[in-house]
């Protein structure tokens, strides 16, 4: 495991949660690859309501199954590795946002 300390970038990833990528769910192939690529850590996030460039408004309701939350795969590593990924990530993405921002990271380590 590299460290991974110091000036790095932030990429959030904005999306729906029906976003598709072939037959899986989009931020389940993005976290994939993601992971595959050797990145330091992907999570992805679950937001409980919100609109996007279409201003349609999703919301989680008791009796609304099909709500469309909006989901957020945040990632941290170097501005080279985020990079070196976008052109496989923006074939990937049908709609949605990403926004890159730097991040000092004080700790970097696995759980003893």
């Amino acid at each position: 495991m590299s460290k991974l300390v110091g000036e790095q970038q932030l990429m959030r990833i904005f999306i729906g949660e029906s976003d598709r990528h072939g037959s899986r769910p989009l931020y389940e192939a993005l976290v994939e690859l993601l992971r595959k690529e050797g990145f330091a850590g992907a999570t992805v996030l679950r937001g409980i309501c919100g609109f996007g460039a279409n201003r349609v408004y999703h919301t989680q309701k008791l009796l609304d199954l099909s709500a469309d939350l909006p989901m957020v795969i945040e990632v941290v590593d170097s501005q080279e590795k985020i990079a070196a990924v976008m052109p496989q990530i923006d074939v990937m993405m049908g709609g949605g946002m990403i926004t890159l921002e730097k991040a000092t990271v004080i700790r970097y380590s696995p759980k003893s």
